[in-house]
């Protein structure tokens, strides 16, 4: 892990298109600004992992309910 320094509106530069900046610091709250491009998802770690097991749940659906699906579909 690369531990780096700043000070209020002072950056990290991340490759050439993810700049994070600091916006403010408040007691042991820091307000981070992020400007990347609007292809790159950007979540907190939290919700990065919520969203990763919600697929994960979902990519282990049963055959047997996904062959009922469709035996559903096919009937309309």
């Amino acid at each position: 892990m690369l531990v780096l320094t700043r000070k209020i509106n002072q950056s990290i530069q991340i490759g050439d298109d993810i700049e994070l900046t600091i916006l403010s610091i408040d007691g042991e709250q820091v307000k981070i600004g992020i400007n990347a491009p609007k292809q790159i998802e950007i979540h907190r770690k939290e919700v990065y992992l919520a969203i990763q097991e919600e697929n994960n749940k979902a990519s282990t659906v049963s055959i047997d309910l996904l062959k009922n699906l469709s035996a559903q579909i096919h009937k309309k």
